[in-house]
């Protein structure tokens, strides 16, 4: 494709461009959902800067562009939850959301100790199970998001890198 995109930490300058490609990003999810008041597309732009500074924050850049951003946290129990994963739509199938999550799970493990990793996504959202499952991580259950979906909950150990197709 003729193009480098890098991933790095992102920075509180980061936030505003991480708040619209959050915006564009997830417009495809709340049309499976018919449901245009999930998370990410209400989350105010302070509170995506909260994120970035407290949270563990990788953004991927082509060029001055952030075009990737995905979140992680520790939680009490020694996980982490990652989530708003999120691929600029132009450049969705070039594994850069597997590079992202690749990224932020060796960042818990290494710098914060985490054990295993937990993600949320829509029971619709088949692309995102598929990039999941593809990496190793495994359904443990089923939530109500706070917007009313139902969330599919999936878990994977630390240092699990099934790669299989």
């Amino acid at each position: 494709m003729g193009m480098s995109v890098t991933i790095s930490a992102a920075t509180e300058q980061d936030a505003e461009q991480i708040f619209r490609l959050q915006y564009l990003c997830f417009q495809s999810e709340a049309a499976l959902y018919g449901n245009y008041r999930i998370d990410p597309l209400v989350q105010p732009l302070d509170s995506v800067r909260e994120e970035v500074v407290r949270d563990c924050v990788f953004v991927a850049r082509l060029g001055d562009e952030v075009v990737g951003s995905v979140r992680g946290r520790v939680t009490e129990d020694g996980a982490a939850t990652i989530g708003k994963l999120c691929v600029h739509p132009r450049l969705q199938g070039h594994g850069i959301g597997a590079r992202l999550l690749r990224t932020a799970e060796t960042a818990l493990a290494e710098e914060h100790g985490v054990t295993r990793f937990r993600l949320h996504t829509g029971h619709r959202s088949e692309g995102n199970l598929r990039l999941y499952r593809r990496v190793g991580y495994q359904t443990v259950g089923t939530a109500e998001g706070t917007d009313g979906v139902t969330m599919i909950v999936l878990e994977k150990p630390a240092g699990a890198y099934a790669q299989t197709a």
